[in-house]
């Protein structure tokens, strides 16, 4: 296996934990100059619910895939942990020096555009994805790319039956 699991959790909120993941791989086709990658658990279990990824860097894959990427797995969804996720890694993102990054989704993608909608993204475009990484990443032709300025930003809002959880 190319990756391992601490014994505690790097971050945790109550709702959810994340354990890094070392060695995640990287194409260096793409530019990314270092990726963390970290397994979401449900708060007190071991169990991978779902990833979320952070890549520095600038150039073509982030354009397209984004500085932030994340998933959860289809029985855990709805339950806002890739807000959560990327809440927690917010401290991560800004100690690299970063006061903003680029979150991408697929146009039909409704809960990871609301995902950063709740972060207070802002949308820059929808592009279309040039065809060679199309084919070589086997990604969707369009991508909404989104800005998350992370400066001055207390709080998000998560809808649902919880609320607004101060989750920071």
């Amino acid at each position: 296996m190319r990756w391992y699991f601490q014994r505690h959790p790097d971050f945790s909120d109550g709702k959810i934990d994340l354990y890094p993941l070392r060695d995640p791989g990287n194409d260096p086709a793409l530019g990314f100059r270092r990726v963390l990658e970290w397994k979401i658990c449900v708060s007190g279990s071991r169990q991978e619910i779902g990833r979320v990824t952070y890549r520095t860097g600038e150039g073509r894959g982030i354009y397209y895939f984004g500085h932030i990427g994340y998933h959860v797995d289809p029985p855990w969804r709805g339950n806002h942990y890739a807000l959560r996720a990327c809440l927690l890694i917010r401290d991560v993102i800004q100690r690299s020096g970063k006061s903003s990054v680029i979150i991408t989704c697929d146009p039909d993608n409704d809960a990871s555009r609301k995902t950063c909608e709740a972060l207070g993204c802002l949308k820059e475009c929808v592009t279309d994805v040039d065809r060679e990484l199309q084919e070589k990443y086997d990604i969707s032709a369009r991508k909404i790319r989104y800005i998350w300025k992370l400066q001055g930003r207390e709080e998000a809002h998560v809808r649902g039956g919880e609320g607004n959880p101060n989750l920071l």
